[in-house]
């Protein structure tokens, strides 16, 4: 094995537990398969079908949790169903090609990979969520040469760990800025739904001050810019890059997170390519009545933003 790497091409018997120990490491370079293993044609970006790409064209995006979907807000207190990461993986990567996410969370990125036959790895300041991650993985398939793993870092280290131009997809859903650091109204229920057992709780993700999810709306895109800064050079040429977000309301204002995000990837060298709505309305259920009748409020449950980056081909780069 190479000086300074961390080999996961070779099978392990209990990844989880092993290549975690190893990582934690510094300056441990992760060596990992990135390179397509079907037999697409190269100037494919995927292995859709011409039918399948003609239905990810529309751009209102509609998904269904399923029962491997992490729900219980005691577990994670923000989840996405496994369907959103599968389809922009099926849309951007082949068979073998590596996926990033940057805020792993309960691991559902991973497990999309992983069900898909896509290496990936993902990153957490929150040791649990990671545990829980890495746990949800166990489960492979015996002829599964893919490897996924969660790790236990902050995400301003990730080139740390990646070698440059490996990543040939970076999908996430990041903390929604400060949303989750006040007490849980659940204003989105009905009125007689809303003192559930989370009411009145704080439920942010951490008290670390590197946590994005303990800042206001404009430092947080400021340093997820830095974030996603330090990991263009980890993306192919061309590489998608697809962050799901939603605006706030903080005080009667509407805060523009998909804006303030938008300007800072743009700052960081990425090139805006489609924004996609996250079409909510059938995860709804008995929704409460916002501002009537003299305060009229959209329901932000309802939809919510996936942006769609790239890093651009080479001769675009400066």
């Amino acid at each position: 094995m190479e000086k300074g790497v961390v080999n996961l091409e070779k099978p392990i018997m209990n990844p989880s537990k092993l290549i975690v120990a190893q990582i934690i490491l510094q300056n441990k370079k992760i060596k990992i398969n990135h390179e397509k293993i079907c037999g697409c044609s190269p100037n494919h970006i995927n292995c859709l079908t011409p039918k399948d790409w003609l239905k990810s064209q529309i751009a209102l995006w509609e998904f269904n949790y399923e029962s491997r979907d992490v729900r219980d807000r005691d577990i994670h207190p923000a989840v996405f169903p496994l369907a959103l990461p599968k389809k922009c993986i099926e849309l951007f990567t082949h068979k073998g090609e590596l996926i990033l996410d940057p805020f792993v969370g309960s691991g559902t990125t991973l497990l999309a990979a992983q069900d898909l036959e896509r290496n990936a790895i993902g990153f957490d300041l929150n040791k649990k969520y990671v545990d829980f991650s890495n746990k949800r993985l166990s489960q492979k398939k015996l002829n599964d040469k893919t490897k996924q793993i969660a790790i236990n870092d902050d995400s301003i280290n990730i080139p740390e760990y990646l070698e440059e131009e490996s990543v040939s997809l970076c999908v996430t859903s990041p903390p929604y800025a400060n949303m989750l650091n006040r007490p849980r109204l659940n204003k989105s229920l009905r009125g007689d739904l809303r003192k559930n057992k989370h009411y009145g709780k704080v439920q942010q993700y951490s008290n670390n001050p590197r946590d994005l999810g303990t800042m206001e709306a404009r430092e947080y895109a400021r340093n997820l810019g830095e974030i996603y800064k330090n990991i263009l050079p980890l993306l192919k040429p061309k590489a998608h890059c697809v962050i799901n977000v939603t605006d706030l309301w903080w005080e009667n204002k509407r805060l523009l997170i998909h804006m303030y995000v938008i300007e800072e990837m743009q700052k960081a060298g990425y090139e805006l390519r489609n924004i996609i709505i996250w079409d909510r309305r059938n995860l709804v259920n008995k929704a409460g009545i916002f501002g009537w009748p003299s305060n009229y409020i959209t329901l932000g449950t309802t939809f919510e933003y996936i942006l769609d980056f790239w890093r651009p081909p080479r001769q675009e780069i400066k």
